[in-house]
């Protein structure tokens, strides 16, 4: 699989080619200059497939390291700060943190830990970090194995040019459920297939439960979990992790006493810079000290500005620590710059050669992103401008690699990334910032082939994890949007589970996954899990579009009456309830039949001078149906776009106007008649 890989990475590789040959003579320098071991610090990451429980372990080793009482305030899953990650469960954003423990000769030693996310929208978070960390803790569930996010971070890791080394973390070991000899095969194979050396593959495995705090060298007694966790506690991992990670490797102050740093990730901290934003990353080389004179260096060699540090920080669990000066080895964030992007070397005045970065996958798909411009625009939101927009893309691009920002039709902006849950996240984090957007369908992002001159649409390897019963719906689903099944395993059903589970394996086009997610979830009464991660770049195939059902058009401008909504009801699925304003172009449901319809959703009741008994009863309405924001961006089809305010969600029409509506069908239309 690595060689697919391997070649659908080639246009990026490509890509970033020019930059990295300016840089060439910084690599070969440090090759050469004398290099020593800074043996106050470890740097590791913390990677895994999504809900195998990463930010749970760390918590556990907070509670190990800083003791119950120092937590409690900390609550559960406390490295998920944001908003977001709090209510959806999920870490989006990949954090730093530090623990201070004892090495082997009591000596005491800084252990940097960077928790990553899990979910494969959110993978450049993962990328990078890897050049700072010198060991990645991988973390594997007990029952489900490796999975589809496992192979992609583990690929990343085991050939990044850094090489990091590997620690085996077998989580929730404590399940009934639990498969430990299967997993741990597993594992291997794992390795093996994505070209591990000989070092890599001489790997420790711990086994663990981070709910309940405890770990273990050796596979444990069931009958001793309940005790573990007030016997052993996280000290075999700590220990295991001091073991398996190299010191980091940099310059001798003697041979480059100068500064340089390589920014991986961009922050903001209004109680630490307010208004102003801080840079992360590792000391490559030498010494900083507080109020010193930096420059940044883009990745092209050319400075972007010069200024003084005002801040040096560093980490004691989730607590920020000021530092009087920073040396290599060490992680730690910079404050007092303001032009910097990551990826950027930040270093003394008189270096000129930035260091390299590691690649980043390119995005899969893009979206249009605009102002608002209906009839509503401008009752909830406070940024409704377009060049606020587009300064705000700007600025996520500069911290965000795995998103980019480019021109698009008229006041649009084109906006590419991951998928259908990164983009989402970023339009709410805007929503919630203000912003008032038009959103346009989402479009695959094709690359063309220099050997062969064919077009080339991204592939993923899809996992889609349903009880037995419904596996044939979701192979059939699957297949219709140009999947090929790989493989298929069965389970037995577990304590209290009536049947078993199906982990149904593809590989599918990016273009046949959107909506997909949302469409099985319906199938499926909410029982499929849907997990994606890129495979590699194949030829564009033809593949049957997703048959969508025709909209339901509001033909007025208003406030929907339950009257005329009662009418409506028959003639498809609404997704607006009574009082709700709309206006002309709104697309208030859709349609039993495949073409659109407009309507009338205001029309009253008439009023007349007749009264008869039992004929004033209540209109009775069904639940319109809720869609979230990512199951909008699988919906919304080409001719329409996705209206976004602080208060509410609503799909409309590009072209608001019945009869421009009109006219572009029949220049479609002619079009096509003239191909024929």
């Amino acid at each position: 699989m690595w060689s697919a890989v391997r070649g659908g990475l080639r246009g990026a590789t490509t890509a970033v080619r020019g930059a990295r040959a300016c840089v060439a003579p910084a690599r070969e320098q440090l090759r050469c200059c004398s290099l020593v071991s800074a043996d106050k610090y470890r740097n590791i990451a913390v990677v895994a497939h999504v809900d195998h429980g990463k930010t749970t372990l760390v918590d556990a080793l907070f509670r190990s390291s800083l003791g119950a009482k120092a937590t409690e305030k900390l609550g559960e899953r406390a490295m998920d700060t944001g908003d977001l990650e709090k209510e959806r469960g999920i870490t989006i954003l990949s954090k730093v943190t530090a623990l201070q423990v004892e090495g082997k000769d009591g000596t005491p030693v800084t252990l940097n830990i960077v928790d990553t996310p899990g979910h494969a929208d959110f993978g450049g978070e993962v990328e990078r970090i890897l050049s700072m960390v010198d060991l990645v803790c991988l973390l594997v569930d007990a029952t489900e194995g490796p999975m589809p996010q496992t192979k992609f971070v583990l690929k990343k890791a085991l050939h990044c040019e850094s090489n990091p080394r590997a620690l085996v973390v077998i989580n929730k070991v404590d399940r009934p459920s639990a498969q430990l000899s299967a997993v741990e095969d597993s594992v291997f194979n794992l390795f093996d297939e994505m070209g591990a050396s000989d070092e890599q593959m001489d790997y420790e495995t711990i086994y663990a439960s981070g709910r309940d705090g405890w770990s273990t060298a050796e596979v444990p007694d069931p009958s001793q979990y309940g005790e573990l966790g007030e016997t052993v506690g996280m000290q075999p991992l700590i220990d295991a992790i001091l073991r398996s990670t190299p010191p980091p490797k940099v310059q001798s102050i003697e041979s480059e006493p100068r500064f340089s740093m390589l920014v991986s990730m961009i922050e903001s901290d209004p109680d630490v810079h307010m208004g102003g934003v801080m840079y992360t990353g590792k000391v490559m080389t030498g010494k900083v000290a507080l109020n010193s004179t930096v420059s940044v260096l883009g990745a092209d060699g050319k400075p972007r500005e010069s200024a003084r540090l005002i801040k040096i920080l560093s980490r004691n669990g989730l607590a920020r620590v000021e530092l009087q000066e920073a040396e290599a080895g060490n992680i730690v964030t910079l404050v007092g710059l303001s032009k910097g992007q990551v990826g950027d070397t930040i270093c003394d005045p008189t270096i000129t050669t930035p260091f390299p970065s590691i690649p980043i996958d390119p995005p899969t798909i893009s979206m249009l992103f605009g102002p608002n411009t209906s009839p509503l625009a401008g009752k909830s939101g406070k940024k409704l401008l377009a060049r606020q927009i587009v300064d705000r893309l700007e600025a996520e691009a500069r911290s965000n690699v795995a998103v980019t920002v480019g021109p698009g039709p008229g006041e649009f902006v084109e906006v590419g990334g991951r998928g259908e849950l990164q983009i989402g996240i970023l339009i709410e984090t805007l929503r919630r910032e203000g912003f008032e957007l038009s959103i346009g369908s989402p479009q695959v992002i094709t690359r063309m082939c220099k050997e062969t001159g064919k077009e080339l649409e991204p592939t993923e390897e899809v996992l889609v994890d349903v009880p037995s019963s419904m596996s044939g719906l979701v192979v059939d689903k699957v297949q219709a949007r140009g999947g090929a099944l790989v493989n298929m395993e069965m389970t037995e059903g577990g304590e209290g589970e009536a049947e078993g589970r199906a982990r149904v394996e593809f590989l599918c086009p990016s273009r046949g996954l959107i909506g997909l997610r949302g469409e099985l979830m319906r199938e499926c009464r909410g029982e499929a899990v849907v997990n994606s991660v890129l495979h590699s770049y194949t030829p564009v195939q033809t593949i049957q579009k997703a048959i969508r059902k025709g909209s339901i058009v509001s033909m007025a401008d208003g406030v929907a009456k339950p009257h005329s909504l009662e009418a409506l009801e028959s003639r498809g699925v609404l997704f607006i309830e009574p009082q709700k304003p709309v206006y002309n172009g709104q697309v208030v449901g859709e349609s039993a039949a495949l073409h659109d319809i407009e309507v009338n959703p205001t029309k009253q009741k008439a009023l007349t001078n007749f009264r008869a008994a039992g004929k004033e009863d209540f209109v009775r309405l069904a639940a319109p149906r809720k869609m979230t924001l990512e199951e909008y961006i699988g919906y919304v089809s080409e001719d329409e776009l996705i209206e976004v305010t602080p208060d509410d969600i609503r799909l409309r029409k590009k072209l608001l106007d019945p009869g421009s509506r009109a006219r572009e069908q029949r220049a479609k239309a002619n079009k096509l008649k003239e191909r024929d």
